[in-house]
């Protein structure tokens, strides 16, 4: 059994040990640091090899949002996966966390076995976190303050272009906050062949995971925000 290792960034050492305790529990993960704040989460992303790390927005100095951006902008940390850890359902940060880099996030007031699960679909890289509240997180965001177009990126909507009929079809799917099972349902495909479209689908928009598809979906145009 390969172990998951995980990374705990939080300001706060009673949430910090709390977390180890609950992650150190299982068998197939364990706590391989804590950082106080986002400067130290990066440093020891790379020193310890971290797999995970559960990373709270709001930390002094460097904030979360800032080193997601580093993690994620260091080649060498290509294969750290960045939850973040939030107190609120919607938070701004978030869905610039997600462009930053983000696996996806969680709400610190998640069950165990919601939190445990989430470090488990981050190191897989299979699916997107919490994917009903990421997607409506995220459309709500994209809604505000903008034009009848949203904060559509041009840039993006053309290299959209890229994308074949069926790459596109499966890109919705993924916005709409659904698994590769679900979408082989959807699509009548295997999942295998759904998995396949969705890595070529991040290639060619330049996307480092699902949750990053999600937000390009939105900012693209091609998925609305519904009821805003």
């Amino acid at each position: 059994m390969t172990t998951i290792r995980v990374l705990l960034a939080d300001d706060q050492a009673l949430l910090r040990s709390a977390f180890r305790v609950l992650v150190d529990s299982e068998p197939d993960m364990e706590v391989v640091g804590e950082a106080s704040d986002g400067a130290e989460a990066v440093r020891l992303a790379a020193e310890q090899r971290a797999d995970v790390v559960l990373m709270d927005i709001r930390m002094p100095g460097t904030d979360g949002l800032a080193a997601t951006r580093m993690i994620s902008a260091d080649p060498s940390l290509a294969h750290v996966k960045v939850v973040i850890l939030t107190t609120f359902e919607v938070d701004d940060y978030v869905v610039q966390s997600l462009r930053a880099g983000a696996s996806g996030f969680l709400g610190k007031g998640s069950e165990p076995d919601e939190l445990l699960n989430a470090i488990r679909v981050a190191a897989g890289g299979e699916a997107l976190l919490s994917p009903a509240a990421t997607k409506g997180l995220i459309a709500r965001f994209l809604a505000q303050g903008h034009g009848p177009d949203g904060d559509r990126d041009p840039a993006r909507s053309a290299r959209l272009a890229a994308l074949t009929v069926r790459e596109r079809e499966v890109l919705v799917q993924v916005a709409g906050g659904h698994s590769n099972d679900q979408i082989a349902e959807r699509l009548e495909v295997s999942p295998l062949t759904v998995k396949t479209h969705v890595n070529r689908a991040m290639a060619k928009l330049g996307a480092r995971d699902r949750a990053q598809l999600v937000v390009i979906a939105y900012e693209s145009g091609l998925v609305r925000p519904r009821g805003e």
